[in-house]
């Protein structure tokens, strides 16, 4: 078993975040390519696993996704954009590193 434990700073984009987090497992790189692993998401991202899978087995491409933060001091709660991930670019940069 591999433990990943992610703590992310929701002030900075998560991208290069994963990447930090990817970078300290101790998987070769032959090993991403050929090891089985099987992903304990939190909570309910199993859906939102399960729908980029569909979505990209159905456009060709993984899409861009809107990351929200809260607005600090907000009363009542309100969100602003934080990020445009372009999810396919970060696949296509995956696959230059492995």
């Amino acid at each position: 078993m591999i433990a990943a434990p992610a703590q992310f700073d929701t002030e900075q984009p998560f991208v290069p975040q994963v990447q930090a987090m990817l970078a300290q497992t101790p998987l070769t790189s032959e090993a991403w390519q050929t090891t089985p692993l099987l992903i304990v998401l939190p909570a309910l991202n199993f859906i939102t696993a399960v729908l980029l899978a569909e979505l990209h087995g159905r456009m060709g491409y993984f899409p861009a996704i809107v990351r929200l933060r809260p607005v600090a001091g907000s009363t009542p709660p309100r969100f602003e954009v934080a990020e445009i991930i372009n999810l396919q670019e970060v696949r296509e940069g995956a696959r230059r590193r492995r």
